[in-house]
Order: structure tokens, then C-alpha cells, then sequence
């Protein structure tokens, strides 16, 4: 039998609409041979000062591979949530030692020699594998905004705590703040702060 011959016969529910985009070339779920979890995008990593340009390769590298709406969130997941659940339900019971190690890993993660970007930047390699076992519950009650904004508040938290003392002043009125700004805008406050020295000691050392 054809591979879309039977609803029945898609896995976790899969319908016949969505195994015939798989195949359709033209479909942003197609994925060439060359396509794989490893392939660069573009030659030059983010590392802040060059995210304009990096944004407009990564966006044309994903507009020529028909992918920005993964990205931009205007394509969902085509992935019953059925299937999602029952596979979580299956598998999630051993994450517990990882999440632990995780949280114990975020709690000994500080600045020291690094700058304020990669430090940052350590965060949130670790925030995004730690919300890989521990995803925000999907719900329409509202409850997720709750959810949301407390995750953010201790993105926060974690961020200023690990930065060096150098950085008391602005880490203080930060907290003094009401609301607490969202973790980019913190991270952007303590940058500008960061280069704001740089320049006065570049022009220090200039005098």
C-alpha cells in the first residue's frame, strides 16, 4: 500500500495531507539530501556585535531552503500532540538525574574572565537544554502568561547573580525596576553598560 493510502496508517495519527507535504519538494517540511542536523548555514556565528548581518545571511540561507515559517512560528508543528504526549509520557521518567545535574550546572555558572556576551551566551545554552525536559505546559486558560513571565523573572535572577561584582551598580537598579524588564533587555542594559567601559577605558588609555 501507498504510503498515503490510509489515514490509519500514518504514525501517531499522521494525515495523508501532511506525509504528501513530507514528499512535495516545493513543501517547507521537504528535506533534501544534502539536509542534515550538522549543515552550516551561514560561515560566520553569531557573537553579537555582528547580529545585523548575521540575521540577514541566516534569513536568506532559511528563505532559499523554504524555512523561515519554523523559525518566524507561522508554520506549527506537524506532529500530533497525541503522539507528543505519549512519548513523553514514555520517556521522560529518566530525565530527572539530567535535570538535576542541569540545575546544579546553572546554580555554579557565573561570569569570571568572560565577557558579558559569553557568559550570556552559556546561559541560555544551558536554559535551552533544560527546557528541553522541563517545556512550559501548552494551555488557553491563561495560565501560560503566568508560566511564561515566571520563567523569565528567573532567567533574570540567574543572569544578574552570576555576573562579577563590577557590575553591582547596574545589577541593583535593575532589580529596583518595577516591572522586572524580560531577560533580553536586561542582558542588553548590562552590555551597553559593559561597552560604556570599554570606551572609557580605551579612552584612558589614550590620554
Amino acid at each position: 500500500m501507498g504510503r498515503g493510502g490510509s489515514n490509519n496508517g500514518g504514525c501517531g495519527g499522521q494525515s495523508n495531507s501532511e506525509i504528501v507535504a513530507v514528499e512535495d519538494s516545493s513543501s517547507p517540511y521537504f528535506l533534501h539530501n544534502g539536509d542534515h542536523p550538522g549543515l552550516t548555514l551561514v560561515s560566520n556565528p553569531l557573537n553579537g556585535a555582528n547580529y545585523h548581518t548575521w540575521r540577514r545571511a541566516m534569513l536568506m540561507a532559511l528563505t532559499a531552503k523554504n524555512k523561515v515559517g519554523f523559525v518566524d512560528g507561522t508554520i506549527s508543528r506537524p506532529m500530533s500532540t497525541d503522539l507528543i504526549f505519549d512519548l513523553s509520557d514514555r520517556f521522560s521518567q529518566g530525565n530527572r538525574p539530567r535535570i538535576f545535574q542541569i540545575k546544579k550546572q546553572l546554580s555554579a555558572l557565573n561570569q569570571g574572565s568572560l565577557d558579558v556576551n559569553s557568559y550570556f551566551t552559556k546561559l541560555q545554552v544551558v536554559w535551552d537544554e533544560l527546557r528541553e525536559f522541563q517545556p512550559v505546559p501548552v494551555c488557553h486558560c491563561g495560565g501560560l502568561r503566568i508560566c511564561t513571565d515566571y520563567q523569565h523573572r528567573e532567567y533574570v535572577l540567574q543572569f544578574l547573580m552570576g555576573l562579577n561584582d563590577s557590575y553591582a551598580q547596574i545589577r541593583g537598579q535593575i532589580l529596583m525596576m518595577d516591572p522586572v524588564p524580560i531577560i533580553n533587555k536586561v542582558f542588553s542594559l548590562v552590555l551597553q553598560e559593559e561597552r560604556h567601559r570599554n570606551v572609557s577605558a580605551s579612552s584612558n588609555s589614550n590620554t
